[in-house]
């Protein structure tokens, strides 16, 4: 019965956080065209919240399984971030139209030596997850994050159609009152 009521508020949250989402996607992108998050503290929250929920319905994670996965999880997501955002700083230090030959080599080596310690992180957590999870879990786990991440793009292009057509319409607004004027 307990765990029934932990599973009830794990999908009420989820509820509650996917159907917040539309709502992040509607607000307009300021001029420098950031998302959301980089702007609003809450909607970072509320899409993790989202993506703890997402993940949590589509493993079928029961309440004791969630308690033990998440902690793993984000400690992996974490370490595996930080390995993209290495690459990223070190890309982003070579301007592009002064790429040297050998910069462009340094640049594919490191990006291929962090690929292996991605890999290599992976394997680890497998091993740490596969403890707390069913390998169907584990391999239903790409699809939730890629779904997850399919959705929030869908989000984000939805607002910046929404942006547009306001622009167009702020636009053609003031042309008309130029023309009357």
């Amino acid at each position: 019965m307990i765990m029934k009521k932990k599973l009830h508020k794990i999908l009420m949250a989820l509820s509650f956080a996917l159907l917040s989402l539309p709502a992040l996607a509607q607000d307009e992108l300021p001029a420098n065209d950031q998302p959301p998050v980089d702007r609003d503290p809450k909607a970072k929250e509320k899409i993790e919240a989202a993506r703890i929920g997402m993940i949590t319905n589509k493993l079928g994670l029961s309440p004791d399984q969630a308690e033990k996965f998440w902690p793993i999880y984000r400690e992996f997501t974490q370490k595996r971030m930080e390995l993209r955002n290495e690459f990223r700083t070190e890309q982003g230090k070579i301007k592009p139209e002064n790429q040297s030959p050998e910069d462009q080599k340094r640049l594919v080596d490191l990006g291929l030596n962090l690929k292996q310690k991605e890999l290599d992180l992976e394997k680890m957590y497998s091993g740490r997850l596969l403890k707390v999870i069913s390998a169907e879990q584990m391999l239903n786990l790409r699809t939730a994050e890629r779904d997850f991440h399919r959705m929030i793009i869908q989000q984000l292009q939805q607002r910046k159609d929404i942006q547009q057509r306001q622009e167009n319409l702020r636009d053609r607004n003031q042309m008309l009152r130029q023309k009357r004027n």
